[in-house]
């Protein structure tokens, strides 16, 4: 009974860790509009993000694997004030390649957490909890990703970019709660493993189908992250406004993605993966074919139905490679997403070129396409991560 009690407590912690990280990961999309009407053009502002998300996402797949190979819980405490520290100098640097330095090398403190923290969350659930568990420290994620533009773009709003130094105080919270978690661990087991590369020979198809659904996935939802204000704005809509519905459609997510991880432990993962997406796409259609109350309902709804598929992907991956749970999970959070996210910048030039509307409607079908490519994923039921 202790030991569980543990866990959950363990569980609780690297949740609200994760929510902390993930509203710094969001902290540059949520600061584009406001980097826009300072005179930054679109592109440069996209390509903030895009080199964000090099360090940030596409560094985890190799961080998992020294996380699989030898356990580093200090990753978890270590890279949440690693970023939280460079990314409250955001609104303090007035030179763009300074910058892009400092947004670029904050990336490797997320880079160190998610690994890590996912594969303890999957070390602490059992085989018919993994997918509930996984879904709600991914859905504490998006709840932070949702609680950036909620929290942050009102108060620059008022107080101006010199007010980011503050933004350090989420950050130091949740490093004092992680590191007091790992001094209290009794626990210094070995991590299991498989070797690396007869691993991937094995299952690399199915991690790609699978690493090709998220980044299409990533895709839109780094788009709309990025952009939804400033279409909103094309809409006549104000900024507060658009950062309450942006928050909307990122909290409907957070909800849609812990249920559709419960559902997927009940119905499968693949049913669950195949219709959310699909359903993503035409909810985000309906959002921009009406207008008023019922246009805002379809945002949530999509922002729900795009998310439900979030855990369901790790555990797919997790499923294929279950003695390397952090790789999975590095190849999943970070590789499959900072692809698609790294799209951000290129849908920054569509935008300069071909406009706001033009970039929003091609965002608007990728999840479907995450749908086609999705039939054809073959789901392994049986995990077992030591």
């Amino acid at each position: 009974m202790q030991n569980q009690i543990s866990a959950v407590k363990k569980l609780l912690i690297l949740s609200f860790a994760h929510m902390v990280n993930d509203w710094y990961m969001n902290f540059i999309q949520s600061m584009l509009p406001i980097l826009v009407a300072a005179g930054l053009s679109v592109t440069k502002s996209g390509f903030l993000v895009s080199i964000f998300t090099i360090t940030s996402s596409l560094m985890q797949p190799i961080i998992g694997y020294v996380v699989d190979r030898k356990n580093q819980k200090w990753f978890v405490y270590a890279g949440t004030l690693f970023m939280a520290v460079l990314l409250s100098l955001f609104g303090l640097i007035k030179s763009y390649p300074l910058l892009m330095i400092v947004v670029g090398i904050a990336g490797f403190g997320t880079a160190a957490f998610h690994p890590q923290a996912s594969a303890m969350t999957a070390a602490l659930s059992s085989p018919e909890k993994r997918g509930t568990n996984q879904a709600f420290f991914i859905a504490a994620g998006n709840i932070g990703w949702a609680l950036t533009p909620l929290i942050a773009v009102p108060i620059v709003v008022k107080y101006g970019l010199s007010v980011t130094p503050v933004f350090i105080l989420p950050g130091l919270a949740a490093f004092i709660l992680l590191l007091f978690a790992s001094s209290k661990s009794t626990s210094n087991l070995k991590k299991e493993h498989a070797p690396l590369w007869p691993t991937l020979r094995s299952s690399w198809k199915e991690l790609t189908k699978i690493m090709f659904v998220v980044a299409f996935r990533s895709f839109t939802y780094f788009g709309m992250v990025s952009y939804l204000s400033l279409y909103l704005k094309h809409r006549s809509v104000s900024l507060i406004l658009a950062s309450r519905l942006l928050f909307l459609m990122l909290f409907a997510g957070a909800l849609g993605g812990f249920v559709g991880g419960v559902l997927s432990d009940k119905f499968g993962r693949k049913p669950v993966l195949m219709i959310s997406l699909f359903s993503a796409s035409v909810f985000f259609w309906l959002f921009l074919s009406t207008s008023g109350a019922f246009s805002y309902i379809m945002l949530g709804l999509a922002g729900a139905s795009l998310l439900a598929s979030f855990s369901i992907t790790v555990v797919l991956a997790q499923s294929l490679i279950s003695k390397n749970a952090a790789m999975a999970s590095g190849l999943m959070l970070g590789f499959g997403t900072g692809v698609g996210g790294l799209g951000v910048g290129l849908i920054g030039l569509l935008i300069d070129t071909k406009g706001i509307t033009a970039a929003i409607l091609l965002l608007t079908c990728m999840p479907a396409v995450a749908g086609l490519l999705s039939l054809n994923i073959c789901e392994k039921e049986d995990i077992s991560i030591a």
